[in-house]
């Protein structure tokens, strides 16, 4: 589907026969799988595209990308009662939300099995289809944090000029890495500004959401765009969750002590760590919303 400057956008399909017109937009990705802890990062993107009602209009084709016996389709009947297949989705949808003059672009979706070079830089050219002043990537790793504190959230970037305007540091991390890390590096070469939110879940907590830490991702996304959103629902699951892994903890001995050893060096610890890294909401939102006036005086 050929977009406004004529060009096929490599691997994305296009709802419709044109692109929305968006204001200055910043993209926002998570994807399901290695990078999504808890289900942290595609749970905070979820509660965002639902509080901003957001519009789909695009898809990556998943043909090429997915390997359909690990990712496996779902049968299911719509609500005219019609026997369909739900397909594993990489989905953009678009909003405007209260408080804020710009739009947002929502990728939600899977981590590919396949051409992961393709799938990335088919995302960065449709984003600067799409005129994003910014990308930034979520995801969610496990750590030993425990879960009575607050989740920890560290923010990086590769651009020695983003990571200056947003008073983030660069990272240092060296080792395997998801599609997130891939995304976030194909910006950098593009010439497209991009940061990466980390939230920390801890790693006792394997399988299912973890919804302190889709919130803690949510708190920062809204700062990010400087929007005026409720998380109210989202708050209130993260801290009945709380109540609940509680119980557990208390029944299991072992485990009692161990939360317990994790509460003492997240106490010791020097203010700020761990990790080094964190960055907090205000911080954040300040020095983004300056660094986008900077963009926009720049055109």
């Amino acid at each position: 589907m050929p977009d406004r400057g004529g060009r096929e956008p490599r691997a994305v399909r296009v709802r419709g026969r044109r692109l929305p017109a968006l204001d200055g937009p910043v993209v926002l990705a998570a994807f399901a799988g290695w990078n999504d802890a808890g289900e942290a990062a595609t749970g905070a993107l979820a509660e965002v595209r639902r509080r901003s009602v957001a519009t789909p209009f695009a898809d990556i084709d998943p043909e090429d990308f997915l390997d359909f016996q690990a990712v496996r389709p779902t049968v299911g009947f719509d609500e005219d009662g019609e026997r369909r297949i739900a397909w594993p989705h990489n989905r953009f949808s678009w909003a405007r939300l209260d408080g804020s003059d710009r739009h947002i672009v929502l990728l939600e979706g899977t981590e590919p099995n396949y051409r992961w070079r393709t799938f990335t830089d088919s995302i960065v050219d449709f984003a600067r289809d799409l005129g994003a002043e910014l990308v930034v990537t979520l995801g969610a790793l496990q750590i030993d944090v425990p879960h009575t504190r607050a989740v920890p959230v560290t923010g990086s970037s590769s651009s020695p000029d983003v990571t200056a305007r947003l008073g983030l540091r660069p990272s240092t991390y060296e080792g395997p890495t998801g599609i997130v890390g891939v995304l976030h590096q194909a910006c950098l070469s593009g010439g497209l500004p991009a940061v990466s939110l980390w939230a920390g879940v801890p790693h006792y907590l394997a399988g299912g959401p973890y919804h302190a830490a889709a919130l803690a991702l949510g708190e920062r996304i809204v700062g990010l765009v400087g929007a005026d959103i409720a998380l109210d629902g989202l708050a209130r699951r993260a801290a009945a969750q709380r109540d609940e892994i509680g119980e557990l903890v208390a029944d299991d001995e072992d485990l009692t002590a161990y939360v317990a050893e994790l509460e003492r060096r997240v106490d010791a610890a020097p203010e700020g760590d761990p990790p080094d890294t964190q960055v907090s909401g205000e911080q954040l939102a300040a020095e983004f919303q300056r660094y986008l006036r900077d963009r926009g005086s720049e055109r």
